[in-house]
């Protein structure tokens, strides 16, 4: 936790998926201060046509290279998500060559009574996280 979901045009290879996904994991440990092997992530690739990304009326440019990417986690100081912001812009740029502005994100809180992570347990509340 936190889940991290990235929405992506199609045409990146398995490795350069790979990639991605461990630069933004490196973020998150980074940012939010997770163990290590706190990590939950998922892609959906989508064909041109179904994935539209503008930039708000901020003259940012997009490439192929758009990714969007949502994250849903338990609470986070605003300065912690700053730090996730620099550190995943710094590390896809770095890792997988995706510049600043071609990645968009959105985060969405819940609370610890919303995850479980098996056995029909709420893991946070049951102490055993």
């Amino acid at each position: 936790m936190p889940l991290v979901r990235f929405d992506i045009l199609e045409g990146r290879s398995e490795a350069q998926i790979a990639t991605l996904l461990d630069a933004a994991h490196r973020a998150v440990v980074e940012a939010f201060d997770v163990p290590e092997r706190d990590r939950y992530q998922v892609v959906t690739e989508h064909k041109s046509g179904r994935f539209i990304a503008l930039d708000t009326g901020l003259n940012i440019a997009r490439s192929h290279n758009v990714t969007l990417i949502s994250v849903v986690s338990r609470p986070r100081a605003g300065q912690a998500k700053q730090r996730f912001y620099q550190a995943l812009c710094r590390e896809l740029r770095q890792a997988c060559g995706i510049e600043p502005n071609d990645i968009i994100v959105s985060v969405t809180i819940n609370s610890d009574a919303d995850w479980s992570f098996g056995h029909g347990r709420a893991q946070f509340l049951s102490g055993e996280l």
